[in-house]
């Protein structure tokens, strides 16, 4: 049965020939590094409203307002292994010295409405709790989906992001 397969494979080459490369290419994103190192961003969640963005590596002055992918780590990494190192997009709405408020779940940065903290995830019907008020510190960023079921810093189990853990800034095209 095997040398069947075997003899099928090598006939049929130019299939399978993608096929592994295809395979390998997903083995190393999720095995070796989860990060993808191309310049475009192709965005097919609902978090935020944009399709393709230029992605630009390299040291950059990280401002509120600006999009960026950042690895995720923290509380939520350690509860779910998969998300460890995991690329999110969002869009940096708070810097070290705004302060982060929280009125009835909802979630405020230096008196902006970030969003409505859910009580539940959507999938997992895991627990959310809304993050606590705090003055972000030095080299920490709240970071905002536009989504209401976005996982950003809204909830404790994600919260601030490290600037260290911010892997690149992306300009949205559409």
């Amino acid at each position: 049965m095997l040398r069947e397969l075997l003899i099928h494979m090598r006939r049929r080459w130019y299939l399978y020939l993608p096929l592994g490369a295809i395979w390998t290419l997903a083995a190393v994103r999720v095995l070796v590094d989860p990060v993808p190192r191309v310049p475009l961003l192709f965005n097919v969640t609902p978090s935020l409203p944009y399709t393709v963005a230029v992605v630009q590596y390299g040291s950059r002055q990280i401002g509120r307002g600006d999009y960026v992918i950042y690895a995720c780590q923290g509380q939520a990494a350690m509860l779910f292994p998969g998300l460890a190192g995991q690329p999110f997009f969002k869009r940096v709405s708070g810097v070290a010295g705004d302060r982060v408020q929280v009125v009835d779940r909802r979630v405020f940065v230096n008196g902006a409405d970030a969003g409505q903290a859910k009580r539940y995830a959507a999938a997992s019907k895991l627990p959310l709790e809304p993050i606590a008020d705090a003055v972000i510190p030095p080299q920490y960023f709240y970071m905002q989906g536009s989504s209401p079921d976005s996982f950003d810093s809204r909830y404790r189990i994600t919260g601030l992001v490290r600037a260290d853990d911010i892997i690149a800034v992306v300009r949205p095209l559409f």
